[in-house]
């Protein structure tokens, strides 16, 4: 049975899939995420207030700009406004 993708995975794949993201991050204890029927998106929290994006950045990569891009690669697809939360700095 295929399950239709919920709008955080979307959401999680265009941040993903964006230059200088190494990972989505699931903030220190887990709680930023998506809780879905028998899965969670780790990094992704929609509520009233926007969307909330969590990441860890690749070593190198301008943590600014990242955040830019993915705020412009998440907004065509989010019910509000954008907040990216860089959560760390790691190696590829």
């Amino acid at each position: 049975m295929s399950v239709e993708p919920d709008i955080s995975e979307l959401i999680a794949d265009a941040v993903l899939a964006t230059s200088g993201v190494a990972a989505l991050h699931g903030g220190m204890f887990g709680e930023a995420a998506t809780y879905l029927p028998g899965r969670r998106v780790f990094g992704i929290r929609i509520d009233e207030y926007g969307t909330e994006i969590h990441v860890s950045v690749l070593i190198g990569s301008p943590i600014r700009e990242t955040a830019d891009a993915v705020r412009l690669a998440v907004a065509p697809l989010s019910p509000g406004p954008v907040h990216v939360i860089v959560e760390d700095v790691v190696r590829a």
